[in-house]
Formats: C-alpha cells, sequence, structure tokens
C-alpha cells in the first residue's frame, strides 16, 4: 500500500501552495476590507476576480472535473489539493473556480446535460463567467426526504410551469447567478423515487422570485453567492431544459451529492490544519499562571486530540476517494456516509478548541475561527444531515445479519 501522492499530485501542490503563500492569504485582509466596502452584500468583490484571473494563468482551474471538460484529475488527485483550498475557504476555492455550488451543477451539466445544454450553459460556468445555484431544499417539507419536495414541474405543451417555494439555495443571491438547476415534481403519481425531474431555469425567467438572502448563523455567506428564499410562480421554461428525462431527478441528486460531499471533506480537512495552526502559534505566544499556554496539559490534549482526528479523517477521505474512482460511487457508498458523519462534527470539535484558546479573539472578526465554525457546523446539515446518514449506514450495515 502506498500512501505517497503522485507525481502529477505532487506537481499541483506545489504550484497550489505557492498560490496561497504569495497570493491568497495575503488577500484575506483585502478581501474583508472589500467585504466592507460594498453596497450589495451579495456581490463578489475585486479581489476574487484578480485571483481567479491569477489562478488560471497558472493552470490551477477546475481541479474537480475529470475528464476532458476539467482538469483531468481523480478524485485521489483532487483530494489533496482541496485540502489544501480549504485553508482559505473563502477565497480559494472560487479562485480556482472549485467552489459550490458551481461544481455541483456543472457535474450535472457534464455527465446529464445536452450538447445544446453544455454549450450554453456549462461552458460559461467552466470559464468562470457566470454563477449558478441548485434549487432542491424547501421550507414547507422535511427536505431531509428528497422524496419529500413538493414543487411542482407542469408540462404544458411546449413548456414547463414551474410552482413552488424554496429556500437556502446556495448561490442564488450573487447578481451573476444566471442559472438555477431546480428539483420538482413531475409526476406526483409515480414510483416515490421516480416523481422528481430536475430542469434549468434562467434567472431572469418570469415567475422567478428571489425573495430575500438567508443568513447562516448571521453570516451572509455572500463571497459564496448567498443562499435565498426563491419563488417560482407559474415560471415557464420550455421543455428543453428538463435535464435527462422526467422522473429522473432523484438519480440525478444522488449522482450530484456524493462528489459534492467528500469535496465538503476534503475542504473541512483543510480548515482543521489552519485551525491546529492557528492553535500552535496562539499556545507558543502566550502566557496565563506564570507559563505559555503550551505547557498546559489541556492544551496540549487539544492539539494532540485535534492531530489524530486529522489523520484518521484525511485516510478516510483519501480511501474513499479511491474507491469512488475504482468502483463509483456506488462501491464507495459506505465511505461516502462515512465521512459526510465523522468530518464536519470532528472539525467543529477542533475549530471550538481553537476558538476557545484564543479566547475573546477566537469569537471575534480579528480570526478565521468563527465564521470556519459556522461553515463546519452548517455542513452537518449541508448535503444531508447527519442523522440520515447514520440510518442509511446503520441500515446498510445490519442488511448483512438480516
Amino acid at each position: 500500500m502506498d500512501f505517497a501522492y503522485d507525481a502529477t499530485t505532487e506537481r499541483l501542490r506545489e504550484q497550489l501552495l505557492a498560490f496561497m503563500d504569495e497570493r491568497v492569504y495575503p488577500a484575506e485582509p483585502v478581501f474583508h476590507e472589500q467585504l466592507a466596502e460594498r453596497e450589495n452584500p451579495w456581490t463578489s468583490v475585486p479581489v476574487v476576480e484578480e485571483l481567479k484571473t491569477e489562478a488560471r494563468t497558472r493552470g490551477l482551474w477546475n481541479f474537480f472535473l475529470p475528464g476532458e471538460l476539467g482538469a483531468g484529475l481523480t478524485n485521489l488527485q483532487y483530494a489533496p489539493l482541496a485540502e489544501i483550498t480549504g485553508r482559505s475557504p473563502s477565497l480559494a476555492p472560487a479562485a480556482l473556480n472549485c467552489a459550490a455550488p458551481d461544481t455541483g451543477n456543472m457535474e450535472v451539466l457534464a455527465m446529464f446535460g445536452t450538447e445544446a445544454q453544455r454549450k450554453q450553459w456549462l461552458q460559461p460556468l467552466l470559464d468562470g463567467e457566470i454563477r449558478s445555484a441548485f434549487a432542491m431544499t424547501e421550507p414547507d417539507v422535511a427536505s431531509s426526504d428528497a422524496r419529500n419536495i413538493a414543487t411542482s414541474i407542469r408540462r404544458d405543451g411546449a413548456d414547463y410551469v414551474l410552482n413552488g417555494r424554496k429556500w437556502y439555495i446556495s448561490g442564488a443571491m450573487n447578481p451573476n447567478c444566471r442559472i438555477f438547476i431546480v428539483m420538482g415534481k413531475t409526476d406526483p403519481d409515480a414510483e416515490p423515487h421516480r416523481q422528481q425531474s430536475m430542469i434549468l431555469v434562467p434567472r431572469d425567467t418570469p415567475g422567478v422570485h428571489v425573495k430575500r438572502g438567508m443568513q447562516v448563523f448571521g453570516y451572509t455567506d455572500g463571497d459564496h453567492g448567498g443562499h435565498a428564499e426563491v419563488i417560482f410562480d407559474d415560471a415557464r421554461v420550455p421543455a428543453e431544459n428538463l435535464i435527462d428525462a422526467e422522473g429522473s431527478g432523484f438519480a440525478i441528486a444522488q449522482a450530484r451529492l456524493g462528489p459534492g460531499r467528500i469535496h465538503h471533506c476534503m475542504r473541512l480537512i483543510g480548515m482543521a490544519e489552519r485551525a491546529i495552526e492557528l492553535m500552535c502559534r496562539r499556545a507558543v505566544s502566550r502566557e496565563a499562571f506564570g507559563k505559555a499556554l503550551a505547557q498546559q496539559g489541556v492544551v496540549q490534549e487539544w492539539i494532540a486530540e485535534a492531530r489524530v482526528r486529522v489523520e484518521q479523517l484525511r485516510l478516510l477521505v483519501l480511501k474513499t476517494a479511491w474507491l469512488m474512482d475504482t468502483q463509483g460511487n456506488k462501491g464507495a457508498h459506505t465511505e461516502i456516509q462515512s465521512i459526510k458523519i465523522a468530518t464536519p462534527a470532528s472539525v467543529e470539535w477542533i475549530l471550538d478548541k481553537a476558538i476557545q484558546l484564543h479566547g475573546a479573539g477566537g469569537v471575534s472578526q480579528d480570526f478565521p475561527l468563527a465564521e470556519l465554525w459556522a461553515a463546519a457546523r452548517m455542513l452537518r446539515l449541508a448535503d444531508g444531515p447527519d442523522e440520515v446518514h447514520k440510518r442509511s449506514l446503520a441500515r446498510r450495515e445490519l442488511k448483512r445479519y438480516l
């Protein structure tokens, strides 16, 4: 068993680490200054566009997408790169055009889109010219069970007509968001997993109303395009905007969410590494009760436990990536659910200890820890809450004994 990264991964890691040191970390304070100065709290800021231009010039672009459309990397090759971007999650993923929800939407279009859909929407997304949104979650049903999705997608001649209410629609507040991928029901009488479909809805479609921005623990998350409540009121789009076929929405969602879950976990490990670095720097630079924080037993315990947890998580994420490459998403089902359960919770714990070690500074805007904690805590809900994954994983284990 070889744990070394291959030559391609090592080369890209070196280039990405240099980009982080030379451009991304120095841009973080500039980024926050520009966020505070912007008139629209949901727009991107100039420094992000500057980083995107520089990243593309350096060949650090679309790492997430395998095959000819992307960088041609496997999941196993992408994992350590995504981890590095997780150290600065507000800047690095967007700079590399590897930020959600665009990544998942590009994967959907690459896997299931028609040639015309790819030309109109996928190519501008690949080029970083536009942004997109994924509209699945609804406030009026328990969306952790995707079969509950109630938004109606009704065929009417040469069109489909959408009616429904969505919320926490990632990316929808960004003025450059041009396209929604919407999940709804085309046939409420079909078998439960065949009732849903996905369809492309341009943002400027009459009847599409972006009602308000949604905050996450008080953060607008505007640097990623924000989250929105969206109303579809007799929104009419051509039938050719349907993705794949009627009744395939649930299957498309599963194909989309598998890579999305591992991408989140890859970046979470980078967030944890950033937290450990900040913990250690704080511990050796501060003194309390006559000795450095680094000499306090409880602080040493936190740091040791954080290191153990990160190493465990990284190995499981890499195993999952390898299985996805060699056996497909279905072959990695158990591991995908395992990392989705374990990684956000463990990283949340690490960030909590880092915040505690920083005292009042830990909850302030002077350190990235509070925002990182909010992101990690949110990911215990995004792409399926912990409890749903635990339920499914337990049933899979028990099935072997029935």
